[in-house]
């Protein structure tokens, strides 16, 4: 009886200590739920601020080499069940961060862009837990890759947006920069990723449970913080003479233009809500687009440059149809005016267009244009190539016709692509006008360049956003495309960021944004070097999506057949 009696109460104390070790087990897995949440959190504000932010309109371009520091501690520290969903959270926390202002641009655009973030993420994160766990030691150098192959990829296609590429922090690092005249933008990429992949596996043991300090320094987290330690020296070290080379190459790598032609240039920033339209907003727009002109005129410039859609009445179109009396009049009150002057004019206008239908019949087709007005008349047209996914362009009307009636609903106009990569000329200086987003794809400015542009004049309406931080993101992009090519670039905008930029992406001058003004700007005429990159293009982001992919297939073998070895056990 005695030893029964002990037998089961010894099973009983057994049965209530697993059921204790349970709960503390499920505790700490809910503690650590939470602790990799605050830790993305933290990565998606430190990603944000690390740009021009609601914070800073400049940006804290040094937080970007540690921003991602905890990506890489949660990519280690979560199982596989729950990697795809941080990468979702972390894919919404950072894009609702970084581009709070994208409400203002259209009212279904907060409910597009992070959640198209939240599936790249999904795909990433995993990719990144496959390195992660097939080259524990040395998968720092493959992760990197992996985020390199990422940001080059979201900048391809229908939905490509370069908003958020790391590189792209560090426009204010004029020495850092200059390596993409090799690298393009991938290249600081690199450079500024790297310290946090390298980081975050050196932490990746670190224990972030709740415990005593005691505990901490004497328990596991005092020994994964001295293997941390060891881990990352040897790596950290040839990351910092790489770093120290490529800032020397930056210094001595800057181009002499001091022999250049210097042309003067008046950019017009009228300021005028674009969301308003009508022949009454469009008489107000013009009065000071003529007001600012003719001011700017007395400062004897070579050329002046309107923004985008500055003149919204198509001038081609309404000259040739006269299918609306009063754009009529504003259109001949504009035209009566540009045939007095003798300067040329540069001017954003909506170029319309009779095309034929699938039924054989004319219809008018609108593309987002630039003409250049000289000696009385239109010159030369140059129709916007790469349009903005969703709110000016949908291919898939016949595909997905619902999304196409949801867009229509929500007041979307949508656009006519260009076709050619227009190059003007005026008093002998070639020129090229990418069209406000269009600036932030190195391609599309590479192939201006290529087709003979010595100056990239960037036509812009950021007004919309009434956000100066979201128009110094737009801007600081625009920074790398005159480093790229080494070409000035000049920024005519609505309401910001008036700007002009040297070929070694230093910003010369720059207007108040959301003011009412024009701006005089004196800007070297430089072709005397083609760069790698305008020769190559983007060969460092194909490489890194190479090197990636292959990476993740070997990782995942690796896994497979380490899973098939314990299996046979």
């Amino acid at each position: 009886m005695r030893s029964r009696y002990v037998m089961s109460r010894s099973t009983s104390k057994g049965s209530r200590y697993r059921i204790k070790e349970e709960k503390v087990t499920r505790e700490r897995k809910r503690v650590s739920v939470w602790v990799n949440l605050l830790l993305l959190l933290i990565s998606a504000l430190l990603f944000a601020l690390s740009f021009p932010s609601f914070l800073s309109v400049w940006g804290w371009f040094p937080l970007a080499f540690v921003a991602l520091i905890p990506v890489f501690i949660v990519v280690h520290r979560s199982s596989w069940k729950g990697i795809a969903f941080y990468g979702i959270f972390f894919g919404l926390a950072s894009y609702t961060l970084f581009n709070f202002w994208l409400g203002k641009f259209h009212p279904l655009a907060l409910f597009i862009v992070p959640p198209i973030y939240a599936f790249y993420f999904l795909l990433v994160f995993p990719a990144l837990k496959i390195i992660d766990s097939a080259f524990p030691r040395y998968g720092y150098i493959l992760q990197t890759f992996v985020w390199l192959a990422y940001e080059f990829l979201k900048t391809q296609g229908f939905l490509g947006y370069s908003y958020g590429i790391m590189g792209y922090s560090q426009y204010l690092f004029k020495t850092l920069i200059q390596i993409a005249e090799i690298t393009g933008v991938w290249g600081v990429s690199l450079i500024v990723v790297f310290p946090s992949v390298l980081l975050g596996n050196a932490l990746k043991e670190w224990d972030f449970r709740f415990r005593s300090l005691p505990e901490m320094l004497g328990g596991r987290g005092r020994g994964a913080y001295t293997k941390a330690h060891i881990n990352v020296i040897k790596p950290g070290i040839i990351y910092l003479v790489v770093f120290v080379g490529v800032l020397v190459y930056g210094f001595v790598s800057q181009v002499d233009y001091g022999k250049s032609r210097m042309w003067k240039v008046a950019l017009i920033q009228q300021n005028v809500d674009p969301w308003k339209g009508g022949t009454r907003p469009y008489e107000r727009s013009l009065n000071i687009l003529l007001k600012l002109s003719r001011q700017a005129t007395k400062e004897n410039p070579d050329i002046i440059v309107w923004s985008e859609t500055s003149f919204v009445p198509g001038i081609d179109w309404h000259t040739k149809y006269r299918t609306d009396v009063d754009k009529y009049l504003l259109v001949k009150r504009l035209v009566d005016y540009l045939k007095k002057q003798k300067i040329p004019y540069v001017i954003g206008n909506d170029d319309g267009q009779l095309a034929k239908n699938e039924r054989g019949e004319d219809i008018r087709v609108d593309y987002n244009a630039t003409v250049l007005y000289m000696n009385g008349r239109i010159v030369k047209t140059y129709r916007k190539l790469h349009l903005v996914p969703f709110t000016e362009y949908f291919p898939f009307k016949k595909t997905l016709p619902r999304v196409y009636q949801w867009l229509v609903n929500a007041d979307t106009h949508f656009w006519k692509k260009g076709k050619e990569y227009t190059v003007f000329e005026a008093d002998g200086v070639r020129f090229s006008t990418p069209i406000c987003f269009e600036d932030t794809f190195g391609y599309l400015n590479r192939e201006f360049v290529r087709h003979g542009a010595d100056v990239i004049v960037n036509m812009t309406n950021d007004s919309w956003s009434f956000s100066v931080a979201a128009e110094m993101q737009h801007m600081n992009m625009a920074v790398f495309r005159a480093v790229e090519n080494r070409r000035s670039v000049v920024r005519s905008t609505n309401g910001g960021i008036t700007c002009t930029i040297d070929p070694n992406g230093k910003i010369l001058d720059m207007l108040e944004p959301f003011t009412e003004g024009y701006l005089i700007s004196k800007v070297p005429v430089y072709n005397e070097k083609e760069t790698i990159y305008t020769k190559w293009g983007d060969w460092m982001g194909i490489a890194g999506v190479i090197i990636a992919i292959a990476g993740v297939i070997v990782g995942l073998l690796f896994i497979l057949a380490k899973h098939a070895g314990r299996s046979k056990d």
